[in-house]
């Protein structure tokens, strides 16, 4: 993609990102973020946005790939029914299969229960090349565990090592696992999808009219409802010490989720078009071979050809 175009990409989807990154550089407070924000678009501007989004990231993931340096890790946090699913689904639905992976962290296993709270995210990490999204991730450990103590129990870590400060420990822990990684090609993309509870409440009633997603449902959904108040005041928390310029957070507002997608996807794009990506070029042993392998190939083709002819005269 020439310079000049890289340049006016950045510029135009700028509108939509800078407004909700938090890099911690300044106060921050999750009760002043809208959830129902549209950046000034409507449906219909927002979908020619992601329309031209899924293209120039398909083209992206290709260079990224060939190239064969940088990773990028896309997290994303939020509440039940906040979009998580189906924001992956239409972000990269033009993007080669091959080189994206989507993991998804459900309640942990007893065997993951038996590594350190990072290790089943250390071993989903994307290689070189890859797109890697985390639907929730470790941040989960200092979420649920938070909410409900006795997930962390399960956790079985040695009872003073579980203090009053292993909440502050864990988030210098991420910070300098995000800061690591960073340090070792992996670009870090982070966002928390900031749905109301009422919208929240919407959506569930809207899963129980359709056959196809009463799956998607359980009672233990409309549980969690009540513990609402403390969900928001952990995210606060968790937003406020982990975000910084290396790794920083985006509040995406996802009470509308065409518009959450415009957010994210612009992120991904602007991150991606930073790096300047670029297809290998070959070397000149390389221009030397390819040329000989035409050369075959041509030949073989005309060889081909005279046979095909020598053919048709015998038919007759």
């Amino acid at each position: 993609m020439p310079k000049a175009h890289s340049r006016s990409t950045a510029a135009e989807l700028d509108r939509f990102i800078s407004p909700y990154r938090i890099d911690g550089s300044a106060r921050f407070h999750l009760r002043s973020q809208k959830t129902d924000g549209k950046g000034g678009l409507d449906k219909d501007e927002a979908e020619k946005i992601l329309e031209a989004n899924r293209k120039r990231l398909a083209d992206y993931q290709e260079r990224l790939y060939a190239q064969d340096r940088w990773s990028v890790l896309v997290i994303l946090q939020g509440m039940d029914a906040a979009g998580k699913d189906s924001t992956i689904k239409h972000i990269f639905e033009d993007v080669n299969p091959q080189g994206c992976e989507v993991t998804s962290f459900k309640q942990p296993t007893s065997h993951e229960l038996d590594h350190d709270f990072m290790w089943r995210s250390t071993i989903a990490l994307p290689r070189r090349g890859m797109i890697g999204i985390f639907n929730r991730s470790y941040y989960e450990e200092c979420l649920v565990t938070r909410v409900h103590p006795e997930v962390l129990a399960a956790e079985k870590l040695p009872p003073k090592l579980a203090t009053k400060n292993i909440w502050r420990e864990r988030f210098e822990d991420i910070a300098a696992f995000e800061r690591y990684l960073s340090r070792n090609g992996t670009v870090i993309l982070k966002f928390f999808l900031n749905i109301s509870k009422e919208e929240q409440r919407q959506r569930f009633l809207d899963r129980l009219e359709v056959p196809s997603k009463l799956w998607k449902f359980s009672m233990s959904d409309v549980h969690e409802r009540a513990w609402w108040d403390r969900y928001q005041a952990v995210y606060q928390d968790i937003l406020r010490h982990t975000s910084t310029p290396t790794a920083p957070w985006h509040v995406v507002p996802a009470d509308h989720k065409w518009f959450a997608r415009v957010v994210i996807g612009s992120t991904i794009v602007k991150a991606l078009d930073a790096l300047d990506l670029r297809f290998p070029r070959a070397d000149k042993a390389s221009l030397k071979e390819f040329a000989k392998v035409r050369k075959a190939l041509e030949a073989e083709g005309k060889r081909g050809a005279k046979r095909l002819a020598r053919r048709k005269v015998a038919a007759k």
